[in-house]
């Protein structure tokens, strides 16, 4: 019976393509009449919504379809496309990327400056707002924010958008004096270099690069990043071979992942003993098999590949729970990272870590049982979010070679490549004389 099913279903969508709309709904009704399977039901209905024009009845069969398979990603982006979630112009086929445009882009940009005074206006961490340099009238942000809301997975890696990196220069034209400046490939914000006026690019409005979710904004200045670097510095005994840098604030790109389904597994066991005539059959070991539910929140994995290993370090120190819905103002002044890992390769990376993770501790979780194989066909990723995490950046030369160092700019934990205990130096004024100029400017 289940084999005349998919019988029927495969007729029903060679007709379906051929545009036999009123032959192919027979074949799919008689299939979805005559099966028990959730997969064949799942098809038949998505079909049926393929096929349908009416977009009631289009919804209906699509609801259907994802309540036998609610993975069924065609069915999801057709409902997506339904709701207005994603244009059909913008689905593209993953194998078959379009090329990237050579040469510099055109882009969108907004321009922060005081509506009273119309001076120059940026994010000050300790104000929580935008501050005038020359009014310095307040704007408070993140009034009433409810949490930064994930992006479904599916209608992302449908577009364009989900694949992309940032490859080609940006060009904007400044709102203020007219003028034209080319914002590097890796960053997403920038100050005219005629007038000063700070600029953030409008991702919403391009077709290539995926706009950040959440952001947690900066909470200390500079000056607090350096009493943090010497702090860390001289804790752990570092004596610095060259003059160190003044810490930069920035933004860093991080994603963050919903894993969810389940990994599948076979295992090996004794078959139960039976006494036949009293006598003792030689014990039979058969195999079985189930599945394990996985459910995954938020697993972080960078998103730009330069600072990945001390970023990664860094991650589990900022509090997640308060990223507030991304807005461009907290970008005022302030540098911030366009990511260049795309969220596809990404995705990969998350579902294969967790795959990884599962599978080793997968023994103890199923009571010791004998695994011999695991699959992770039913492995998926549900969710996703590109966060904005604040650092402040600096690099500090020891042991013959630049050491990249990053400090949580919500908490002031520091993170390095250095090693944390190093031999104290000779002379502890050398070291001294090295940081002068960072003790100097906190004094200001």
């Amino acid at each position: 019976m289940e084999d005349y099913s998919k019988e029927l279903l495969r007729s029903g969508i060679i007709e379906a393509k051929a545009g036999s709309r009123e032959s192919a709904r027979r074949y799919l009704d008689r299939a979805i009449y005559m099966t028990s399977s959730h997969d064949v039901l799942a098809e038949a209905w998505f079909w049926m919504g393929e096929i349908e024009t009416d977009p009631v009845e289009k919804r209906k069969a699509l609801e259907n379809c994802l309540a036998h398979d609610l993975r069924h990603s065609r069915a999801r982006r057709s409902l997506a496309i339904l709701d207005g979630k994603l244009k059909a112009d913008e689905v593209v086929n993953p194998d078959k990327l379009p090329a990237t445009p050579e040469g510099a882009r055109k882009t969108d940009a907004d321009r922060f400056m005081c509506p009273k005074c119309g001076g120059r206006m940026s994010f000050a961490p300790d104000g929580h707002g935008l501050v005038c340099e020359y009014c310095t009238r307040n704007h408070i942000l993140g009034a009433g924010a409810k949490e930064a809301d994930e992006k479904d997975f599916i209608i992302a890696m449908a577009t364009a958008r989900g694949h992309g990196k940032p490859l080609q220069e940006q060009v904007f034209h400044c709102n203020g004096c007219g003028a034209e400046f080319i914002l590097p490939p890796k960053q997403i914000s920038s100050s005219c270099a005629y007038c000063a006026s700070p600029h953030v690019v409008s991702l919403e409005k391009t077709k290539d690069l995926l706009a950040p979710d959440g952001i947690i904004p900066h909470v200390f200045d500079q000056k607090q990043a350096i009493k943090l670097l010497i702090d860390w510095v001289e804790g752990n005994n570092i004596k610095p071979e060259t003059k160190v840098e003044l810490p930069r604030g920035l933004y860093l790109p991080l994603w963050t992942f919903d894993v969810g389904g389940a990994i599948d597994y076979t295992y090996e066991m004794n078959a139960a003993d039976d006494q036949i005539f009293g006598r003792r059959d030689e014990r039979q070991v058969i195999r079985m098999s189930d599945q394990y539910p996985i459910v995954v929140n938020d697993l972080p994995l960078p998103a730009s590949k330069k600072p990945s290993a001390v970023f990664l370090s860094l991650v589990d120190s900022f509090d997640m729970k308060s990223i507030k819905p991304y807005d461009a103002r907290y970008l005022a002044d302030w540098p911030a990272e366009i990511y260049d890992v795309p969220m596809a390769d990404a995705s990969l990376d998350a579902r294969s870590q967790t795959y990884k993770k599962y599978k080793r501790n997968l023994p103890h979780l199923v009571n010791n049982l004998n695994i011999v194989h695991t699959s992770s066909a039913n492995l998926v990723i549900d969710s996703f979010k590109l966060n904005l995490l604040p650092v402040w950046m600096t690099e500090l030369p020891f042991d013959g070679r630049s050491h990249l160092v990053l400090i949580n700019g919500q908490n002031g934990v520091v993170s390095s490549d250095v090693l944390n205990k190093v031999q104290k130096q000779e002379e502890q004024e050398g070291k001294g004389r090295l940081m002068d100029f960072l003790v100097d400017l906190l004094n200001d």
